[in-house]
């Protein structure tokens, strides 16, 4: 029997301010010294008094633009309360009944995910366990982190739908810049609400990779459908997910919103927006994930894999961007003359299969200027492509114009035909067999020849030139 599944998303992430969220105490969740950025405002002193994050405010708005919210005109922060260790206040403040935005959705493979609120509050500290179970310490530099949570339609059919979702969104949260959202470092977490032909639901909290999100609705699609085909009952559990044995666990009954108690923080203010200031807000948006792949697609005759690399590694299509201007600028000046499609195509392929070896994100010494240079000399057969490689590697350490890196390695590549014409006689002399082959149509045999002739040249002969010599005197 054929069930469905219906899936919600609950995406949490950190945002990247200063500071945090109601203090002025430095964001710094990652700090590995326990208890540093800490105040009588996040440890909950008697007394304190919180306020409110602006930039963190404006952070949310940004998301709720971007995936085509309705932004609400007044919005306020209330208490959740609920107790745990690392929770000082025993109340979370959060947002229910009047969200920052609600009702957007976004697009994945042409079908809509609505988006039923994102909304702001504050993260909790965190549990450190010792190894016998004795004791928990808590660490408080975590506490009061700005947290975003975005929520979903159920509109989710698939494990694989989900994983796509959360991917378009962190792709999203960085072009913003409103967090790193990295899933291995905590910054992005994932809860899916899952049911089988709209029964009871199941939550799985705190999925911190793409490929846990995936395997683990997967699974526990797989383990309602074993409980409803031997009639049996879906708990309205809450339940985590382990990575080691691939199988999700109880953890607890599943609480109500009534459970928590809400009500609005009498510590803060309600918030309103004006319209001109969310205009503003959304003129500050640049260009999207999805609005540069399209671009990306008029712009540049170059294969939509490599399209969809270069918008996935923001840095690396930044410096492509950057490369192609430089470009540009040469052949309308005169400086180049060649087929800039070409020169556009081997710019990104160089992109994405070198730089990766030697950065990740952030800044690289290779100007776009340089690193153009480097490419016409490579299409116009100046260097070879090991020869490339080799100056790559030494622009990455220095910076340096590779045109002298070239010189002082002294790697130019011969292309004079009367040079190279005595290396492929003794190379034909040599290899008979080689030349019969080819003889009888091997394309093989060619692709030796030329292996044999750049040995002898140590490298640094035109492999084309070398093909074509070697075509000319076998005839």
């Amino acid at each position: 029997m054929k069930r469905q599944s219906t899936i919600g998303l609950e995406i949490h992430v950190e945002l990247k301010t200063r500071t945090k969220m109601f203090c002025d105490c430095l964001s710094e969740p990652l700090k590995k010294e326990p208890n540093i950025n800490i105040c009588p405002v996040c440890t909950a002193q008697p007394g304190s008094l919180p306020v409110i994050n602006k930039e963190a405010i404006e952070s949310v708005i940004k998301v709720g633009l971007a995936v085509n919210c309705r932004i609400a005109e007044k919005s306020w922060f209330e208490r959740k309360n609920y107790f745990y260790p690392d929770l000082p206040k025993g109340y979370q403040i959060s947002q229910y009944e009047a969200p920052l935005c609600r009702d957007g959705y976004l697009e994945i493979d042409g079908k809509k995910i609505r988006i039923r609120r994102v909304h702001l509050e504050e993260d909790t500290g965190k549990l450190l366990h010792d190894q016998d179970d004795k004791y928990s310490l808590v660490d408080f530099n975590r506490a009061g982190v700005p947290l975003m949570e975005l929520v979903t339609e159920p509109d989710v059919t698939s494990a694989v739908e989900a994983r796509k979702f959360s991917q378009e969104l962190q792709l999203i949260f960085k072009y913003l810049g409103i967090s790193d959202a990295d899933m291995e470092k905590g910054q992005m977490r994932v809860e899916a609400n899952i049911s089988l032909d709209m029964g009871t639901k199941v939550e799985i909290k705190n999925l911190n990779s793409f490929r846990s999100v995936e395997r683990a609705i997967d699974y526990e699609i797989d383990r309602q459908k074993e409980i409803l085909e031997s009639k049996g009952q879906i708990a309205h559990e809450t339940r985590g997910w382990n990575d080691n044995k691939q199988q999700t666990f109880s953890q607890r009954v599943k609480e109500e919103a009534e459970d928590y108690r809400y009500f609005p923080e009498p510590d803060l203010p309600p918030l309103t927006f004006s319209a001109e200031e969310i205009e503003k807000l959304g003129n500050a948006i640049s260009e999207l994930p999805n609005a540069r792949k399209e671009r990306f697609k008029r712009e540049y005759k170059i294969p939509d894999l490599t399209i969809e690399n270069l918008v996935i590694f923001k840095n690396l299509g930044d410096f492509f961007e950057r490369t192609v201007s430089e470009l540009k600028a040469w052949l309308k000046s005169g400086k180049i003359k060649t087929d800039l499609d070409k020169l556009i195509k081997l710019s990104a392929n160089y992109i994405l299969t070198e730089f990766p070896k030697y950065i990740y994100e952030g800044e690289t010494k290779i100007t776009p200027e340089n690193f153009a240079e480097l490419i016409y000399l490579t299409f116009i057969g100046e260097i070879s492509s090991s020869g490339a490689q080799e100056v790559l590697r030494e622009m990455f350490l220095s910076g340096k114009d590779p045109s002298q890196i070239i010189e002082s390695k002294n790697l130019k590549q011969v292309s004079n035909e009367e040079e190279l014409e005595i290396a492929v006689e003794t190379i034909i002399k040599n290899n008979p067999q080689a030349i019969e082959d080819y003889k009888k149509g091997k394309e093989t045999a060619l692709q030796f020849l030329v292996g044999q002739a750049m040995r002898e040249s140590k490298s640094k002969a035109n492999p084309q030139i070398l093909a074509k010599l070697i075509k000319k005197l076998i005839k």
